[in-house]
């Protein structure tokens, strides 16, 4: 009969039941820290989307608030190109007028220099110095410069329209660019959660190296309007010295016919005048060449009495260098002589330079006295040129004015 063999026993009942105590510990363990997880979660969960509500809709506050930056910087702009404009219009109404009193000053101009041709009779330095021809040629000069004048106001005028014109073209873009930043900011701002146009753009949140801060995009339009608004005052300015401009061309251009009128009625008596004036002037540079040539002279032997005692110094110097060994000697003597020759020759420099301005006032004064003889020898033809031939003709003359 065989033998009954049973089987060894692995595990105690003890073991068995701490093993099972075991796994109710761990999954209450388990349990508990889900517990706690899925706590720790929902409170995460509202915490983000509370989180998530407050920032979209400190967002939406900024978006508006920019919006009402926009807006408000728009109808700035707009208020200066309003103004720009209006301004440009009147500028150009008012260049018209400039350019209608510069046609206006041909016809004074072409008689002042009639009257210039006909005194061509005159020979010598009458032709340029007395009275009736500085005025003459400053009623010349004055029509000419109100031409000058009215000419470089048509160039501001341009020049300012050019400007104005700038300026409104700035005040266009930057209006243009706030359109539709307010355009891109208003469709951002009615985006919602449910919207059917948002979508991911993971590289979408970046600061654009090319974007500015807004201190700079306000600066950019308060400058763009001080600007424009500098340029407008510059063109009412320019506009309000084009009145009083045209007016005081006008005055000027009627009170310097009226002086070259009376210079011709004094003129006689003032070229007899003259005449004698010019005799005494003449005696009195013929009096000063003469003091002029003896002071040349004595600056000449001045320079020529320098020559010995220069040499005297240089030749010393040169019979020095002869001393022998330890007699070559940096003594007194030597930089006494050295500066002797440095001393006669900055003095030879100072009498030439005066030699050569006495030479210089000397040729002056010759030109004068050749001058003279010369205006004083025309005196006679000119009474006659102006007595006899202008004084007629002038009566005549009548300069019309714009």
């Amino acid at each position: 009969m065989a033998r009954l063999v049973t089987a060894p026993t692995r595990f105690t009942h003890e073991d068995w039941t701490t093993s099972n105590l075991t796994k109710y510990a761990n999954a209450d363990v388990e349990r508990q820290q889900a517990e706690r997880l899925i706590a720790e979660s929902d409170r995460l969960k509202g915490e983000t989307a509370r989180r998530t509500e407050k920032t979209q809709a400190d967002v939406d506050k900024k978006l508006a608030q920019r919006l009402d930056d926009i807006r408000y910087w728009k109808k700035e702009l707009d208020d200066k190109l309003e103004g720009l404009t209006n301004e440009i219009e009147n500028l150009l109404a008012f260049k018209q007028r400039v350019d209608k009193a510069l046609q206006a000053t041909d016809e004074p101009l072409h008689i002042a220099r009639q009257c210039l041709a006909n005194r061509e009779k005159r020979v010598g330095i009458d032709l340029v110095h007395d009275d009736v021809q500085k005025e003459l040629l400053k009623e010349v000069e004055t029509i000419e410069g109100v031409q000058a004048l009215l000419k470089r106001t048509l160039e501001q005028a341009t020049e300012q329209l050019r400007l104005n014109r700038k300026a409104k073209f700035q005040l266009e873009k930057d209006l243009k660019d706030k359109f539709g930043a307010q355009n891109i900011d208003e469709y951002c701002e009615n985006l919602r959660n449910n919207s059917a146009a948002i979508h991911f753009n993971d590289g979408a949140a970046v600061i654009e190296p090319n974007s500015v801060s807004p201190e700079q995009w306000q600066d950019f339009s308060n400058d763009n309007i001080n600007y424009a608004e500098r340029e407008r005052m510059n063109s009412v300015d320019l506009r309000s010295s084009i009145d009083g401009l045209l007016q005081q061309t006008s005055n000027d251009m009627n009170k310097q016919v009226d002086d070259t009128n009376e210079a011709f009625n004094r003129r006689i008596y003032e070229c007899k005048d003259t005449k004698g004036k010019l005799e005494d002037n003449l005696n009195k540079i013929i009096s000063q060449i003469k003091d002029q040539e003896e002071n040349i002279a004595t600056l000449e032997m001045a320079i020529q009495a320098k020559e010995a005692p220069m040499k005297v110094a240089q030749t010393r110097l040169e019979t020095r260098q002869n001393r022998p060994n330890v007699e070559l000697c940096r003594d007194a003597v030597q930089y006494k002589l050295i500066e002797e020759v440095n001393e006669i020759s900055d003095s030879v420099s100072q009498l030439q330079a005066r030699l050569r301005d006495s030479n210089s006032s000397l040729k002056g004064l010759v030109r004068n006295q050749l001058e003279l003889e010369e205006d004083i020898a025309v005196k006679s033809n000119t009474l006659f040129v102006d007595e006899v031939e202008c004084m007629g003709m002038r009566k005549s003359i009548n300069i019309q004015v714009f």
